[in-house]
């Protein structure tokens, strides 16, 4: 296999442009494509993101990267847009997913349109690419990393809070950065709470699903890994021992633990079986 070269691209997403990575050792033969999707305050280049697309496309599929455009993150790896962040949403998030796989569909972003797409998601971004494959039938597998199975994460006193002051600071704990969320938020997740149900979700997916969870999550639960593998129909499950949420890679990428390794063989293993 050809080594995989990197081009980049960015197309219109809810609150601005969405920047994508693309990651490909061939550019003229279409090939399975399969999207990366990140956590929340999560992107494209957070540790171990790059090095797993780089593998994936080492074993000849397209890796598709990005950060979707209320991600307030750079393509440095800055929040550069605060406010971007603060009026992101998880309808927003979807839709930015959606036009990803337009884009790709229609070639225009430097490969031919895909034999296949699959999608891995990493947290938040785990329970929105089982969103997205619950509501198209292009996603041919999915992956869910760490995935949430619900999108309410907030007790009623942070939201009753939240409302009062008309918004929710969350702190990056790799920069010290403070970042708001506005009552966008929790206005989509009251207005969209069925659209947004991922448990419910995850009953509609008939494609080959891999659900991985470190058994550590101290971030989320394992037991919501147990909720998605419950309401699946028949999903594989890999359970990590001693793993947490992002089994033991960090930002800067520092070193390759033996729970990552073992997440990235699984998962590209299971897609290459899975995709064609």
């Amino acid at each position: 296999m050809a080594t995989p070269q990197l081009t980049k691209s960015s197309i219109k997403g809810c609150f601005g442009d969405i920047l994508i990575d693309v990651r490909a050792s061939q550019y003229l033969t279409p090939m399975p494509a399969v999207l990366i999707a990140p956590g929340f305050k999560g992107f494209k280049d957070w540790g171990m993101f790059p090095l797993f697309a780089e593998r994936v496309a080492r074993a000849g599929l397209t890796a598709i990267s990005f950060n979707v455009s209320g991600s307030g993150v750079d393509d440095e790896g800055r929040f550069a847009h605060p406010e971007r962040f603060g009026h992101n949403t998880f309808s927003a998030e979807l839709e930015d997913y959606r036009a990803i796989l337009t884009a790709l569909d229609r070639g225009a972003l430097g490969v031919p349109t895909p034999s296949s797409v699959g999608a891995v998601g990493h947290s938040r971004g785990g329970g929105l690419a089982t969103l997205l494959a619950a509501s198209t039938d292009r996603i041919g597998a999915l992956v869910t990393w760490a995935a949430i199975s619900r999108v309410g994460r907030w007790s009623p006193e942070t939201r009753q809070a939240w409302r009062d002051r008309g918004r929710h600071d969350v702190v990056n704990t790799r920069t010290g950065e403070v970042l708001p969320l506005y009552l966008d938020t929790l206005d989509d997740l009251e207005a969209h709470a069925d659209r947004l149900d991922i448990e419910a979700a995850a009953r509609r997916i008939a494609i080959p699903w891999l659900i991985v969870h470190g058994e550590a999550d101290e971030t989320v639960p394992v037991a919501e890994a147990n909720v998605l593998k419950e309401a699946s129909r028949g999903a594989e499950t890999l359970l990590v021992a001693g793993a947490g949420h992002t089994f033991g890679s960090t930002h800067p990428f520092q070193t390759m633990t033996e729970a990552t390794d073992l997440v990235f063989g699984a998962t590209v293993s299971f897609l290459s079986r899975h995709l064609d």
